[in-house]
């Protein structure tokens, strides 16, 4: 801190020019001009809105139920199997494709927390041009964000931790097994889906409808925003 303050101050004595000093100041991470107290507070504001909002998508999709209980976001058989589960449960198999489904969904129920970490770094990393223009964005704006900045690095941290919990509940099995007992549809092995990417990829999906969801509710709802900061800053952004 020391340092920074120093070369701040070097800043200051050695640039005369207003818009290169502006200009120093953003590469070091800092507002420009002097709306400093506004500036600090609208990005403080905005990260703290996110912290809140991506804490409770992953504690809401990160438990038992999470998706599965959860119409929206509950992980169905993949869409090219449709004709597949029709066949398997007019044959007496519903019980068995409703384990499967199920245990899809309990994958990514135990998948989820993988993702607070990811969320909290990115949210860390957030420039104040970054927060501005999620906060006076659309009302799934952070949520955007998020998809851009964290889509890649949750693909990797999900997959090992669906993998394992595809295994430990037995999804896999459940599949080839689903396959074995309706041998008479035609199914190729084009046809045959990597089921750990699947999961992986409705994980996602479903993690980012509740972010939103959040997102919104945030934004629109003055009893979500849980603290003074929050309050005052989306009043704010509301208002202008």
């Amino acid at each position: 801190m020391p340092f920074r303050l120093a070369l701040i101050g070097w800043l200051l004595i050695t640039l005369p020019a207003c818009a290169e000093f502006d200009q120093s100041l953003k590469v070091l991470g800092l507002p420009a001009g002097g709306g400093l107290l506004d500036e600090t507070k609208i990005s403080a504001g905005l990260k703290e809105a996110l912290q809140v909002g991506t804490g409770n998508a992953v504690n809401l999709t990160g438990r038992v139920d999470g998706y599965f209980r959860n119409q929206a976001i509950k992980i169905l058989m993949p869409d090219q199997l449709q004709a597949f589960e029709k066949g398997l449960r007019t044959f007496g198999f519903g019980p068995e494709v409703d384990d499967f489904v199920m245990s899809m969904n309990r994958a990514a129920e135990r998948a989820a927390p993988q993702a607070k970490l990811i969320f909290l770094r990115t949210i860390r990393e957030m420039t104040f041009a970054d927060a501005k223009q999620i906060l006076n964005g659309s009302q799934t704006a952070a949520t955007d964000y998020f998809k851009g900045k964290t889509t890649d690095k949750l693909t990797a941290a999900f997959r090992p931790e669906v993998e394992k919990a595809m295994n430990d509940v037995g999804v896999t099995r459940r599949y080839k097994e689903l396959v074995g007992h309706f041998k008479a549809i035609p199914i190729t092995k084009s046809d045959l889906i990597d089921i750990d990417r699947y999961v992986v990829g409705k994980s996602l999906d479903g993690l980012f409808v509740m972010l939103a969801e959040e997102e919104r509710n945030i934004r629109t709802n003055p009893a979500a925003r849980v603290t003074d900061l929050l309050k005052e800053v989306f009043a704010k952004a509301g208002s202008s």
